[in-house]
């Protein structure tokens, strides 16, 4: 069997007892890569300053070899901080006006792919696999290809893809599409994404689908198709039912008692959509004042870049904007949103989950979020909760039995609120029963296997 290689920016090395991250993408990546054997190269996390970076670091653990490498600090500034996050992921969430072009930028995100080129190659064997993960790495199968390298070569894009008419609006989109086109095969997380990807090709004729999913483009023929990403379904739902005896999930019962819980869980990030969710809540309370006092709205967000402007400026304003409607609706006994600013662990965040009675997943723009495939599976069978979820999530295409809100429609969000936390418990079991045996069929294993399975394939 053939080696693999992953390329991702960041890569889930286990810690000195031998422990494996704790998130689904690195456990079913970390067992891919066990079965087989093989690579995992990605950035450090770590500057170098202003000398060039050591060689490679390598880890070898099992049978897989993690290979690390620093970065220079004017290619953490541009080629992170810059072009990955204050282009592509903007332009890729539909944020046309938070995109901030600059060449420079440009420069070092090519530049640093073709720096992660020329430090994976000595590592690639002729028949290893490599798989390349999101957005930061869209140019490195065109740099491997330039080397010479004959590898089946996929990638997968872990956010959402944007119609040509955003795309286009990116300098560089021809040379990012050239990228694409160098790979074997490509996944994106909805079909609508695929779509959207085939509508750029077509546009300016830059290559064309032969048949659904088999395009022509950049004198290369390739795959696309659409794996939307699960999680471990079933570890994450025994997660929950241990958490119950958890301290901290204790306190956080005992705190709420007498009263219902919604729970939202978000990277702090503008396409998360969380001051709409706030203004959404406050009108729910509002407008059903039978259930002042007697719900509690918890917001766990963690810190998310904050060295980037935007995301520091935004730390402040939901803070805030939660002071405010606590200002507002709050009384002497009644604390109506609690806003956490730091991360929670797996396993404490899964007793929280199965606490809630409404889940509040309301992202603008999500490639897929995962936080509401964790919130289904965290229920309790018994007495499960509602997960009202933004139909412009890629998991509001899978989780049908979801109350699905207009992020923007305040209104409709605070009325999703009041149904699901007045929904009978014979409809809560059906709409979660649904949900929750797709997610113990689709779980992030068979998106790892299926995916793979289809990049080997010629």
């Amino acid at each position: 069997m053939s080696r693999l290689i992953i390329v991702s920016n960041r890569v889930s090395v286990p810690d000195n007892q031998g422990a494996a991250a704790a998130g689904g993408l690195a456990v079913a990546l970390q067992a891919a890569l066990a079965e087989r054997g093989g690579v995992w190269m990605g950035w450090s996390g770590k500057s170098s300053g202003d000398v060039e970076p050591e060689p490679l670091v390598l880890t070898e653990d099992g049978n897989i070899t993690y290979a690390l490498t620093d970065l220079t600090q004017t290619d953490v500034e541009e080629y992170y901080q810059g072009f990955a996050n204050r282009v592509l992921w903007p332009i890729c969430h539909y944020r046309l006006d938070l995109a901030e072009y600059g060449r420079k930028e440009m420069a070092s995100y090519f530049r640093v792919n073709r720096f992660f080129a020329h430090r994976l190659a000595p590592l690639v064997e002729p028949d290893d696999i490599i798989w390349v993960h999101d957005y930061h790495l869209i140019p490195l199968a065109a740099e491997l290809r330039q080397m010479g390298f004959k590898n089946r070569i996929g990638f997968f894009l872990h956010i959402p893809w944007p119609p040509a008419d955003v795309l286009f609006t990116m300098p560089v989109h021809e040379e990012i599409m050239r990228g694409l086109s160098s790979y074997d095969l490509l996944g994106f997380q909805t079909k609508y994404d695929l779509e959207n990807f085939a509508g750029c090709l077509k546009r300016e004729c830059m290559g064309v689908e032969n048949s659904p999913g088999h395009f022509s483009a950049h004198g290369h023929n390739f795959r696309g198709g659409a794996y939307s990403i699960g999680i471990e379904t079933a570890a994450f739902a025994a997660f929950a039912r241990k958490a119950a005896a958890h301290s901290m999930v204790r306190k956080a019962q005992q705190s709420i008692e007498g009263r219902d819980l919604i729970i939202g869980v978000d990277r702090l990030d503008y396409s998360k959509g969380i001051t709409q969710r706030i203004d959404a809540f406050e009108r729910f309370i509002v407008n059903n004042p039978a259930h002042q006092r007697r719900v509690t709205y918890l917001q766990i967000t963690p810190k998310s870049r904050s060295e980037v402007p935007e995301y520091e400026a935004m730390q402040h304003a939901v803070a805030e904007q939660a002071g405010r409607v606590n200002g507002a609706i709050g009384t002497v006994d009644w604390v109506p949103i609690r806003y956490i600013n730091r991360s929670i662990s797996r396993p404490v965040l899964a007793g929280l989950y199965r606490l809630a009675k409404v889940g509040l997943v309301t992202p603008l723009r999500d490639g897929m979020n995962l936080v509401a495939k964790e919130y289904v599976a965290a229920q309790d069978p018994d007495d499960p909760g509602v997960l009202v979820l933004s139909r412009f999530a890629g998991s509001a295409r899978e989780l049908k039995g979801a109350l699905l809100v207009n992020p923007y429609d305040v209104d409709g969000t605070a009325n999703a609120l009041a149904r699901g936390i007045n929904m009978p418990l014979e409809e809560r079991r059906e709409r979660w029963r649904g949900m929750m045996d797709h997610l113990l069929e689709n779980d992030v294993s068979r998106w790892c296997d299926t995916f793979l399975a289809d990049l080997r394939a010629e």
